[in-house]
C-alpha cells in the first residue's frame, strides 16, 4: 500500500489540506486494491486557518512516505519550520514522490528540491517564487507541473486537478474520473490534459481557437498538420502557433502528440483492442511507432501500461 503524508505546520491553509485528505483518505470508487493510506504529519498540534488540528505522526514518518503532500501556506514571507525542510529532504532523498499545492511551493523551494525543474504556484505568487528562488523554473501560466517526482499545482482549484492527476498515473482514468465524479468535478479541465498538458485548452466563447480544439480531437485518428490546424483555424501557421503557446504552453504537433498518447491510454485502459488498432485509433499509424512515442511520454511500453491500469481495478471477466 502507497503511503501518503501531508505536512500540517502553523499557518498551512485548512482548504488545501482538508481537500488532500478528503480525497485521499478512502477509496470512493471500490476499483482500486489496495488504496492509498493517508497519514497527517507535524511537530505537534498546529492552527490551520481557523482550525485546530493534532497531527497523528511526527516528521520522521513523513520522511517514510512513498508520497509528501505540502498544503499551500497561508504567509509566503514566514519562515519554513527547520525540522519541516529537513522531513522533506529526507523524504526526496529516499525517494519518495513530493508534491505541492498552491503556495506550499515555497516549501519544497526552500527545501531546495525544485531548484532546475519547473515549477508553479497560485498567479498571486509566481514572481516572488521566481525572485526568491532563481534555479526554479517558475511558469505562471499552468494549471500543475508534473516532473515526475516532484509535482506542484497552482490555486485551490488546480489542487484538485493535481489531486487527481495522481490518481490517474496511479490508478488510471477510469478511478480518477469516478472520484472526480463523487467530488461533482470534471476529471481535468475542458482540453486540458490531465497528464502532460501544463494548461487548460480555453473554452470560452471567442477564444481564437475555442473550436480548433473540439475539431482535432474529433479527428485524432486521421493525418493532421499544422498546416491542417491552421487553415480551420483561418490563420497563417505563425499565428497559430503564437495561440498555441498562449492557450496551452506548447507548440500544435506536442498537443496533438500529447492527445494522441492520452486517447491511447483511455483505449489501452478500457478496451481489449490489440495495439495494432489502438495505434490506428490515436493516429499513430502502427504499433511501432505507438511503442516508441508511449514509452517516450508514459516510460513504460503499452503493454505494461494495460496491464498496470486493467487487472488493478477493471470488474470480473475482463
Amino acid at each position: 500500500m502507497s503511503t501518503i503524508a501531508v505536512a500540517a505546520t502553523d499557518g498551512m491553509l485548512h482548504f488545501e489540506l482538508a481537500m488532500a485528505c478528503e480525497i485521499f483518505v478512502r477509496d470512493p470508487t471500490g476499483l482500486a486494491d489496495p488504496w492509498y493510506e493517508l497519514v497527517v504529519c507535524g511537530a505537534g498540534p498546529v492552527r490551520a486557518g481557523r482550525f485546530h488540528l493534532v497531527p497523528d505522526h511526527g516528521w520522521d514518518r513523513l520522511a517514510r512516505a512513498d508520497t509528501v503532500i505540502i498544503p499551500a501556506v497561508a504567509d509566503v514571507d514566514a519562515p519554513v519550520p527547520p525540522d519541516l525542510l529537513d522531513a522533506v529532504r529526507a523524504a526526496h532523498a529516499a525517494g519518495a514522490r513530493l508534491v505541492s499545492l498552491c503556495t506550499g511551493a515555497f516549501v519544497l523551494a526552500a527545501a531546495g528540491v525544485l531548484d532546475g525543474l519547473r515549477a508553479t504556484t497560485h498567479w498571486a505568487h509566481t514572481a516572488e517564487l521566481a525572485a526568491r528562488h532563481p534555479l526554479v523554473d517558475v511558469d505562471p501560466d499552468v494549471l500543475y507541473v508534473d516532473n515526475g517526482d516532484v509535482l506542484a499545482s497552482a490555486g485551490k482549484a488546480a489542487a484538485i486537478d493535481l489531486c487527481l492527476h495522481l490518481i490517474r498515473r496511479d490508478h488510471g482514468s477510469t478511478v480518477a474520473n469516478a472520484v472526480a465524479r463523487r467530488l461533482v468535478v470534471p476529471p481535468h479541465r475542458d482540453g486540458g490534459q490531465a497528464q502532460y498538458v501544463s494548461t487548460p485548452v480555453p473554452a470560452r466563447d471567442g477564444h481564437p481557437l475555442a473550436d480548433l480544439f473540439g475539431w482535432a480531437m474529433q479527428r485524432l485518428d486521421r493525418p493532421l498538420t499544422v498546416e491542417d490546424l491552421a487553415r480551420r483555424a483561418n490563420m497563417s501557421s505563425r499565428h497559430l502557433a503564437r495561440h498555441f503557446r498562449s492557450a496551452t504552453g506548447t507548440t500544435p504537433l506536442q498537443w496533438l502528440s500529447a492527445q494522441r498518447i492520452r486517447r491511447a491510454q483511455e483505449l489501452l485502459e478500457n478496451t481489449d483492442d490489440s495495439i495494432e488498432a489502438i495505434a490506428r485509433a490515436a493516429g499513430m499509424g502502427t504499433a511501432t511507432t505507438l511503442r516508441r512515442h508511449f514509452h517516450q511520454s508514459v516510460g513504460v511500453p503499452p503493454d505494461a501500461y494495460r496491464r498496470t491500469f486493467r487487472t488493478a481495478w477493471v470488474g470480473p471477466g475482463i
